[in-house]
């Protein structure tokens, strides 16, 4: 590795102790040279958050991606670049066999957020989590190497990215709703008779609370589908995927048990809960979820 490689890849893995949070945790179970593959696309998508998330108006936040688009394009063609995390990740993605076609998902996803508009559907709101999240863990399965069976461990990881995504947004839904963002389906509010305007409440309707259950059971359900991935990814990235997949399930059990209230405060795991889940791992096992609030359910 050349002095201005092994640059980046530090780089890349200062910036993953400063922001990786939930993530980090679950690196330290990879060997180096996986750690820092991690590492490397973690900073990627870090990066790309940022530069849609900096002060400035839609059009320069545009033009920023569409730059940072052809920054990436340009890494993976061997060009020089400037930013110093892009080495590092053109290297990870050659040495793995990444799709470019996930990291350019990515880019779509942020970009969707640029102007967000509601999902009619749930079909809608998928697309919208496939590129955000998916597309992520395609990346990462690629890293930790795995079996497809025909494309079936490729599926497995898409549903695994929606459970974790569908986690996210019950989590950030009131956070999100005073940004001028809401995710969850309007087929949905319809369906529960909520409005919008309901998620910037500090007390949840008996509806809202219902909407969100249903959309939690929808979470738990993609978690339940995604669990034989564990068996399909090489036994070397089983403990970051099951930390992974344990912290985002023991966010929304904890959801689940605080009835879906999620507008009162924020719901987070303290660091000492997720060490705990990320030493667990170390066997390889995705975590049962507890039994979910059916009454809740129409």
């Amino acid at each position: 590795m050349t002095d201005a490689l092994d640059a980046s890849y530090r780089f890349c893995g200062d910036l993953s102790r400063r922001e990786a949070k939930n993530f980090y945790y679950s690196f330290l179970l990879l060997p180096p040279r996986l750690r820092r593959s991690m590492c490397a696309l973690y900073a990627f998508l870090r990066h790309t958050d940022d530069l849609a998330d900096e002060p400035g108006t839609i059009d320069a936040k545009r033009s920023s991606l569409l730059s940072w688009r052809s920054s990436l394009d340009r890494a993976l063609d061997g060009d020089p670049i400037a930013w110093p995390g892009l080495p590092a990740l053109a290297d990870a993605v050659h040495r793995h066999g990444i799709p470019p076609k996930f990291l350019h998902a990515v880019i779509d996803g942020v970009e969707m957020d640029l102007e967000p508009r509601p999902f009619s559907t749930f079909q809608d709101l998928h697309g919208y989590c496939y590129r955000v999240a998916s597309a992520v863990g395609l990346c990462c399965i690629h890293i930790w190497g795995y079996r497809s069976e025909g494309g079936r461990a490729e599926r497995l990881a898409e549903a695994c990215g929606i459970a974790l995504q569908l986690t996210n947004i019950l989590r950030d839904v009131r956070e999100d709703a005073e940004l001028g963002r809401v995710y969850l389906p309007m087929e949905d509010l319809d369906r529960f008779g909520v409005s919008p305007d309901e998620f910037k409440s500090p007390v949840p309707s008996d509806r809202l609370r219902r909407l969100l259950a249903f959309e939690g059971r929808r979470a738990y359900d993609f978690y339940g589908e995604a669990s034989p991935l564990i068996r399909l990814v090489a036994p070397v990235g089983r403990p970051v995927l099951a930390a992974i997949v344990n912290i985002y399930r023991a966010l929304l059990d904890e959801i689940a048990r605080r009835d879906y209230d999620v507008l009162a405060a924020r719901v987070a795991l303290p660091p000492w809960r997720k060490a705990a889940i990320t030493v667990g791992a170390l066997t390889g096992r995705l975590a049962r979820p507890v039994p979910r609030p059916e009454g809740l359910i129409p």
